[in-house]
């Protein structure tokens, strides 16, 4: 699967057939938990000096984004493309 053309939907089926069956069974509070922890591991990795610990955990927060996507049923392409891609920005954007 490893392509620089890789898409958000593709990335994301991927997560869902891979870890879905699972990730259903932890529920979305505890897999909630679980993303919070890759976003503190990927804050650290931003205080530090270790590019690949650095793309491993942007790679970890994304693969666990979509977890809770998947499990909560939302097109993560979808809801990118409806707030961010329109021809209005996003209200309380810059």
């Amino acid at each position: 699967m490893a392509s620089s053309k890789l898409t958000i939907a593709d990335f994301q089926k991927h997560i869902s057939e891979r870890y879905e069956k699972s990730d259903r069974a932890r529920g979305t509070p505890k897999t909630f938990l679980w993303f919070i922890e890759e976003i503190g591991e990927l804050a650290t990795a931003l205080n530090g000096d270790d590019r690949a610990n650095l793309e491993e955990e942007f790679a970890d927060a994304l693969a666990w984004l979509c977890t809770l996507a998947n499990i909560n049923e939302i097109d993560l392409a979808a809801a990118v493309s409806r707030k961010y891609l329109g021809k209005k920005r996003p209200k309380g954007h810059k």
